[in-house]
């Protein structure tokens, strides 16, 4: 990777035939027959066949594959741990999955960075990292994404000292739609920079990411229960209790799961309970949930369940990751939303009224469990929702037991029409229905972000039907690949 650099030399492929570049990528293609040449996504709420499916291992294979792209006027659609609930990774063009794209290709000790190939995954990345001393400053929720996944669509962690995980990257190489590599950072073509970063693999493939860490680090988590009401007067301060808070709030109970914490040099001290963890807690509560389905009183007993199994305070001690990381237990239609962090208390109040009149009422919303609530400080990447503004990301789930689905759409419309009157600005990698209107409304640098991709891609080989329908208002169906439309 260049520190300063620009366009990066590489080969010509323009005197290929066709059929040439066919035979090239004959053993990173996936035959037709195979389970691999069609995708679904991790909660199993989207899928699609794609036109072809590419697994490259290098860079000229990828090159190869916008090439033919180009040629073939179709486009070309990054793939990695497919981990969004969303139809974003889908697409009726060429599908490249990332996995093998995975190398480790530099660690710095000294200066605190590592660089690797876009494909890795997180969980990969926490081992290659550990034996190096050193750690991810931030997660999220899960390790399964991508790397590259991660940094284009804004994934973030929790701590109001903390922005989203792309704000940790320090350079990128692309490869755009006329086929060159091109290196981007903050000093060198800056506003490629953070289009990318966000930009949901519209400017480009992401090859290769220059990523700030830092030594490994245990935390120390305290886990408290802490009633609604009570909470909600004294959010400030549980917010910067620590520099990482999440909240899980049960609304049935009008209870938060308060989870802050903090580095420290204690030795790892997690135990865990199968009876109570996987047999209580995973098998009886999904058992709870199937039935919830028909009986609805049984969904609120099962909130009351999860409740009480979190109502003892806790003090847990275990490497970084492992206590950033929770256990997204079973398939799910999700949304997450970011709001302004200074309206998060008028926000929740509304939120927990309206929840309240569902479950008052007989036929109303039950909702699942936990809704996730946490914080991040304000950036400057584009697309970032907490671009500007220091934000507070609630998020809800409605889990599919077993696999069956379940009522949701109600649910996440009352939610989300709630959570837009406070500006509300929705996560990238998961449903939401803003076009183009909107989303410049929302933010400053959209146009300029629709000028850039549109002149370094005037051809629309990075834009899957997603893009298309959100970022250019066309006409394409919301649930065009929904597994039940």
């Amino acid at each position: 990777m260049l520190v300063n650099g620009d366009v990066i030399p590489s080969k010509d492929f323009s005197a290929l035939s066709d059929n040439d570049i066919r035979l090239a990528l004959d053993a990173v293609t996936v035959p037709v027959h195979s389970d691999r040449a069609s995708f679904r996504n991790w909660s199993k709420t989207y899928s699609c066949r794609p036109r072809t499916v590419f697994e490259p291992e290098n860079d000229d294979q990828c090159r190869l594959i916008v090439e033919l792209a180009r040629r073939e006027k179709t486009s070309v659609r990054a793939c990695g741990a497919a981990h969004s609930p969303s139809d974003l990774a889908c697409t009726s063009g060429y599908l490249l999955r990332t996995d093998r794209l995975d190398r480790v290709l530099q660690v710095n000790v000294k200066e605190n960075y590592i660089v690797v190939q876009a494909g890795i995954s997180l969980h990969t990345m926490h081992k290659r990292l550990a034996h190096y001393g050193l750690a991810m400053s931030n997660v999220g929720s899960i390790s399964d994404q991508s790397l590259g996944g991660v940094i284009t669509t804004a994934t973030h962690g929790s701590g109001v000292g903390y922005a989203v995980i792309p704000n940790h990257v320090l350079e990128l190489t692309l490869l755009v739609a006329d086929g060159s590599c091109v290196s981007c950072s903050r000093h060198s073509r800056p506003d490629l920079f953070l289009a990318t970063l966000s930009g949901l693999g519209t400017t480009g493939f992401v090859l290769t990411v220059k990523l700030s860490v830092e030594p490994a680090f245990n935390l120390r988590e305290v886990r408290s229960l802490v009633d609604f009401d009570a909470g909600l007067q004294r959010l400030d301060s549980i917010a910067s209790s620590a520099e990482h808070v999440r909240i899980w709030w049960f609304p049935q109970q009008r209870s938060w799961r308060v989870m802050a914490s903090s580095r420290t040099s204690e030795a790892p001290n997690a135990v865990s309970s199968w009876f109570w963890n996987e047999l209580i807690g995973f098998q009886l509560i999904q058992l709870l949930l199937f039935f919830g389905r028909f009986w609805s009183y049984l969904t609120t007993l099962g909130s009351a369940l999860a409740c009480w199994l979190m109502s003892d305070s806790q003090v847990v001690v275990d490497v970084s990751h492992k206590i950033f990381n929770l256990d997204c237990r079973y398939p799910q239609y999700a949304i997450e939303w970011a709001i302004p962090y200074e309206q998060t208390q008028s926000c929740l109040q509304e939120l927990e009224k309206w929840l309240e009149r569902e479950m008052a009422d007989p036929q109303g919303i039950r909702p699942h469990f936990p809704i996730e609530i946490r914080f991040t400080k304000a950036d400057d990447i584009w697309l970032s929702p907490s671009y500007g503004r220091k934000s507070t990301w609630i998020g809800i789930i409605q889990y599919k037991p077993y696999n069956y689905p379940v009522s949701y759409r109600r649910y996440f419309q009352g939610f989300t029409d709630i959570v837009t009157k406070y500006k509300g600005r929705p996560h990238w990698a998961k449903d939401h229905a803003f076009r183009a209107a909107t989303l410049h409304k929302l933010y400053p640098r959209f146009g300029d972000f629709i000028n850039l991709i549109s002149n370094m891609d005037p051809c629309g080989i990075f834009r899957n039907e997603y893009i298309q329908r959100h970022f250019f208002d066309e006409d394409v169906n919301a649930r065009v690949f929904k597994e039940r439309p």
